[in-house]
């Protein structure tokens, strides 16, 4: 059974890093979906693909892969980078386009 094991990265909805500092362990699909023959909606028999498992950590998360003999995909965490910014930036005299109303 294989697994992807990541960091998610911060939603774009709010400035805080929520639920972005925990890592993941989700399944990967074992069957491809198809379109269920009542309705035409999407569907697969493969149950697995619903579970999302947190973990505080990446060891713990990879702990918890190689304990149960899963073979996993570990995706490295993006860096977050930070450009710090002040209001008084938008009025200086070296600007890039002049300051207008």
């Amino acid at each position: 059974m294989q697994v992807r094991i990541y960091q998610p990265a911060k939603t774009a909805m709010q400035s805080g890093r929520g639920k972005a500092r925990e890592w993941i362990v989700e399944f990967e699909p074992t069957s491809p979906r198809g379109p269920e023959p009542l309705m035409g909606w999407s569907g697969g028999g493969d149950t697995k693909e619903q579970v999302r498992l947190t973990f505080p950590s990446r060891e713990e998360a990879v702990a918890y892969a190689d304990k149960h003999g899963y073979s996993y995909t570990l995706v490295a965490a993006h860096d977050r980078r930070f450009k710090p910014k002040a209001y008084a930036d938008n009025f200086k005299f070296d600007r890039f386009k002049p300051w207008t109303h």
